[in-house]
């Protein structure tokens, strides 16, 4: 959209967008932008996205245009970094490298069913060496149980009923970059979910086969990853569930991925999926699940680690999230736009365009998705196709119609069957950033 964009327009505008409006559209500032931009401010405006803005008088104040605000991720203050790694798409953008975590971007999630290579990475330790022999992998249920298993993942094959359901995971980070002002924590933007066919046996009847206790409360799982310093003893990540999430008939054991066995990369030979919830859940590399009579106290428990506020608390604070906080469950609605990319360029005289995505709401599912090309002043519903299964996204389609060449975004957002919708703006400010599902803006550029 016009060469490279300095981070410096974004800047201006966090700490006072009523006054950032001034200096840019060179006009005093006021109680409301909408329908006050003089000509000579929208030439400006239009001059930096490389277009007139047919509906610039539409503009919320304080809006910094999709194509300046998204043109510098904040996760990446020099450009994106293209992930190089074997069977990986390198669109993919590198996030951080220790531990390797890569997002994908929102026009690379266009398929129905993620593909492998376009799966996103998120890591919290080192990663292991790939084993050799996957059947012989062995995964331990103990605890709160009559009859601890030690179970090879041949015998988990052939002993239980093999599931193959296609669903969503999706980091509990997801949507981070959004807040303001920034939270701990890897930026992603809406690239930290994909959606696969897994392959598995249900979580439930490997612990019925454990015969629990009625003492069974909760869950902690443990992998074979390394922790990132290489200490002994130190675990990367421990998390864990309530007993009810666990024999959800959803949650799996898996070891294959879209028809393959399991990526090493992906966890594999043998991971947990526990839909709807923080990806955190779904433990790679699984070999242990310590069933408890309490909630889990593992890494990654506890404090601000996948917790939120349940009270909102002033953004930017210090919270120790010893009190005021709760676990992370059902990840929030969130509409994606797969199809155009943002920062497409049009064929001039196009006044069609065929838009697509995909949303999902956790433990919901998706009641509608709208789309807006006047920056929100009127919204249209898009056709949305039913789940596969439950946790599977919901593919949506639409045309929006434009009326002259010139500068647009294309905002989506999704409603769940509850009726909550996505917000303009991540909504229950927290330190590690959890739960930021604001809608997402694509710029296109016609002409």
């Amino acid at each position: 959209m016009g060469g490279t964009i300095e981070r410096g327009l974004e800047d201006l505008y966090a700490p006072d967008g009523e006054r950032a409006d001034a200096l840019v559209f060179g006009r005093k500032s006021g109680p409301s932008r909408r329908g006050f931009l003089r000509q000579a401010g929208l030439a400006s405006m239009g001059a930096a996205v490389g277009a007139s803005i047919p509906f610039g008088a539409n503009m919320p104040q304080g809006l910094v245009p999709a194509a300046l605000a998204q043109g510098v991720p904040a996760a990446a203050p020099k450009g994106p970094v293209p992930l190089d790694f074997p069977g990986k798409d390198k669109g993919l953008v590198v996030l951080g490298d220790r531990p390797l975590v890569a997002e994908t971007p929102e026009h690379l999630l266009d398929d129905d069913t993620t593909p492998n290579s376009r799966f996103f990475i998120r890591n919290n330790g080192q990663v292991p060496e790939a084993v050799m022999d996957a059947d012989k992998w062995m995964l331990t249920v103990d605890g709160e149980v009559n009859n601890k298993l030690e179970i090879s993942l041949g015998d988990l094959k052939s002993k239980f009923k093999t599931q193959k359901l296609r669903m969503v995971l999706e980091c509990g980070g997801n949507g981070r970059s959004a807040f303001q002002p920034q939270a701990r924590g890897n930026q992603w933007t809406n690239g930290g979910a994909g959606c696969a066919e897994w392959t598995g046996v249900r979580l439930a009847d490997v612990l019925k086969a454990a015969a629990l206790k009625s003492t069974a409360a909760f869950t902690g799982h443990y992998g074979a990853d390394p922790h990132l310093s290489g200490a002994a003893g130190q675990i990367a990540l421990s998390r864990g569930m309530p007993i009810a999430k666990a024999m959800e008939r959803h949650t799996l054991v898996v070891f294959a991925m879209n028809g393959e066995a399991l990526p090493n990369i992906h966890g594999g030979p043998l991971r947990l999926i526990v839909p709807g919830w923080p990806g955190s859940l779904s433990h790679k590399w699984l070999n242990r699940i310590w069933v408890r009579d309490k909630e889990h106290d593992g890494q990654g428990m506890g404090g601000t680690s996948y917790r939120v506020p349940i009270a909102p608390i002033v953004p930017g604070s210090n919270a120790d999230g010893k009190t005021n906080f709760r676990n992370l469950e059902s990840m929030p609605v969130r509409a994606i736009i797969s199809s155009p990319a943002n920062g497409a360029k049009l064929t001039t005289g196009l006044r069609e365009v065929a838009v697509r995505g995909a949303a999902w709401a956790g433990e919901y599912t998706v009641r509608a998705v709208d789309v807006s090309t006047d920056f929100g002043s009127t919204w249209s519903r898009v056709n949305l196709s039913a789940p596969k299964n439950r946790y599977d996204w919901q593919r949506w389609t639409a045309k929006v119609k434009l009326p002259m060449d010139g500068y647009y975004e294309i905002w989506a957002r999704a409603t769940d069957a509850r009726g909550v919708m996505q917000p303009h703006s991540p909504a229950n400010w927290n330190p590690q950033g959890y739960g930021g599902n604001a809608m997402q803006r694509v710029a296109v550029l016609v002409g």
